[in-house]
């Protein structure tokens, strides 16, 4: 199990990363959080403030700050047993799947259920922009800029590296977010209901917790092709996801208390920790789920 807790970044995707940016980087150096922070620009946009402002005034009153706070501890705290389940492997069980890779996002339910229940995401979704480049690269550049996200991913086992892949998804992933369209601008006339889609965070969030929830079947299943390197991989997926959902939440949190973050970051993190969870359920049905010949553990009946 090498480097499981080590996310791959190749020389193109760190070339990308400084050059979406606008910096120089080293031909051989990794880039950190730290180095980004020192090479942007720090001045926010008063239009990105003014949207964290909008949707501070709207949900100000309706979220519960104790439930969050108390949800954002356990979830940091199952963050942390990545590594013990990783360990695992494959559920056990008879009959039936272990719960494992379902423990992890217990309480991930309990707050995307209070943030539906709330209209957190309604009023998010109607008031941030879809993902274009320039809220993009704003974004990243609010994520770098927010110290105190950096301190409360490094709390639940987010390392200097990988905090600087989270910032890769958001940034060097224009057309696959630019596929994902807020529920309001989806156009009239497509061949389902625009009323049954939920808002574009929600999306993210949700469908997140749900590609964790199925894995301890998926893998209990499916345990003859699996292999090593589809657990390694996945096992970034799922972090990144979880890790996107704790930002997420932490924003809640500081809406719900009036603390913590500017409205800027609060901004940029609700724009980031989207992007964040929009990438990885990409990645994790293409490195756990859509198991090609290539990738299968060898048959032993031949």
């Amino acid at each position: 199990m090498a480097n499981v807790n080590r996310p791959q970044v190749s020389v193109e995707d760190r070339d990308e990363l400084a050059r979406n940016l606008g910096i120089s980087a080293s031909s051989e150096a990794e880039l950190t959080i730290e180095e980004l922070r020192r090479a942007i620009d720090a001045n926010a946009d008063s239009e990105f403030a003014s949207m964290g402002e909008a949707i501070r005034d709207d949900l100000t009153g309706k979220l519960d700050g104790d439930l969050i706070g108390r949800e954002l501890e356990n979830l940091a705290t199952q963050i942390n047993r990545l590594s013990e389940v990783r360990e695992a492997g494959i559920p056990g069980g008879e009959t039936e799947p272990d719960m494992l890779y379902r423990e992890l996002i217990e309480p991930g339910w309990a707050i995307y259920d209070h943030l539906v229940e709330t209209g957190f995401f309604d009023s998010v979704e109607a008031t941030l922009p879809r993902f274009t480049p320039e809220h993009i690269e704003q974004t990243a550049h609010g994520l770098i800029q927010a110290e105190p996200l950096a301190s409360a991913l490094a709390e639940c086992g987010f390392d200097e590296r990988e905090q600087t892949v989270l910032v890769m998804n958001v940034v060097n992933n224009n057309n696959r977010l630019a596929r994902w369209t807020p529920t309001k601008d989806i156009p009239d006339g497509v061949e389902f209901n625009v009323e049954d889609v939920p808002p574009l965070q929600q999306r993210a969030m949700g469908g997140s917790v749900l590609w964790v929830n199925s894995l301890d079947i998926h893998l209990w299943h499916k345990k003859i092709l699996i292999t090593d390197e589809i657990l390694d991989d996945g096992y970034w997926d799922v972090k990144a996801m979880l890790g996107g959902l704790y930002v997420m939440a932490t924003a809640a949190q500081a809406i719900a208390t009036g603390e913590s973050l500017s409205d800027a970051e609060l901004t940029a993190a609700l724009s980031a920790s989207t992007a964040i969870m929009i990438t990885n359920q990409e990645e994790i049905v293409k490195d756990m789920f859509w198991i090609t010949e290539e990738m299968r553990a060898p048959s032993t009946l031949r």
